[in-house]
């Protein structure tokens, strides 16, 4: 069994992807024992997944991650037009990005590691108060309501816990990307975290 998986493992992580419509990239780290495997999952226009590689590291480095995006890249993945990109806040996942797709990575950065990011800051008899929030702000329709609406619990945790506050704040304009361009309900469901990974 060892040997047949690794043989797929294999045969997946170095496939052609030259063929793949792929126009939604997801990049996240999976923890596994003392390990991290960086995960990279494109999302074509028919909507089908595909895992298009993975890289094994103790932490999610810029090394780790910059390998990943040009062994994808080498077996094809276009990287030559604009592409939506889900990450968490990983800066060597943010700058792998920049390096290998420049203006054309849109970044959206995934939405339950901020709510989970900001509640870490907070007493627990709060957590469900402002999850609660801050999951109904990101399901507004409207980037300028959603937006409002997220200030406003800023301003609100600015007087509460000035860390919250700012776990908020950083990056929180790429939280809403969704909303900035306009993604149908069906697909702002789909695209608002990494998880499906």
């Amino acid at each position: 069994m060892v040997e047949a998986t690794a043989g797929k493992l294999k045969e997946l992580c170095e496939r052609d992807l030259s063929k793949l419509d792929v126009c939604v990239l997801v990049l996240d780290g999976i923890h596994v024992d003392e390990t991290v495997q960086i995960v990279a999952l494109g999302v074509e226009t028919s909507g089908k997944k595909h895992i298009l590689g993975m890289r094994q590291g103790a932490t999610e480095n810029s090394v780790v991650c910059k390998e990943l995006l040009e062994d994808i890249q080498t077996r094809g993945l276009q990287t030559d037009r604009p592409m939506l990109v889900l990450l968490d806040g990983a800066k060597a996942l943010r700058s792998a990005v920049e390096e290998t797709f420049g203006a054309r990575g849109i970044v959206q950065r995934c939405q339950l590691h901020k709510r989970r990011n900001v509640l870490q800051h907070l007493p627990k008899r709060y957590h469900a108060e402002y999850d609660r929030k801050i999951s109904t702000a990101y399901g507004m329709r409207l980037h300028d309501d959603a937006r409002k609406e997220l200030d406003s619990i800023v301003r609100e945790l600015d007087r509460l816990n000035e860390s919250a506050a700012n776990s908020l704040r950083e990056g929180l304009e790429e939280t809403l990307t969704v909303h900035q361009l306009k993604l149908p309900d069906v697909l702002r469901k789909h695209f608002f975290s990494t998880n499906l990974i």
